[in-house]
């Protein structure tokens, strides 16, 4: 168990369900020795990935395929999906 700023973690670069009012998942991100705390996604939305095209809408409207930066929001929503 990893404790970042009073928040529990399982592990790094896991996501994991927020409680909280602002935002759905966070994820304690670890790219060398750095660390940071990304939160992602809107708690008030349900994301329907089962609908293939939904997912297809989705992923290029991020521009999926060009996120590598494991810091960003990005990087993790387009993981989720």
């Amino acid at each position: 168990m990893i404790t970042y700023r009073g928040e529990k973690f399982s592990a790094y670069n896991k996501p994991k369900r927020t409680p909280g009012k602002y935002k759905k998942f966070a994820v304690l991100a670890k790219k060398g020795n750095k660390v940071k705390l990304v939160r992602f996604g809107d708690p008030n939305m349900r994301i329907k990935k089962s609908s293939p095209a939904r997912r297809k809408s989705f992923r290029a409207r991020h521009r999926c395929s060009t996120a590598k930066d494991k810091f960003t929001a990005r990087y993790w929503s387009c993981k989720q999906w």
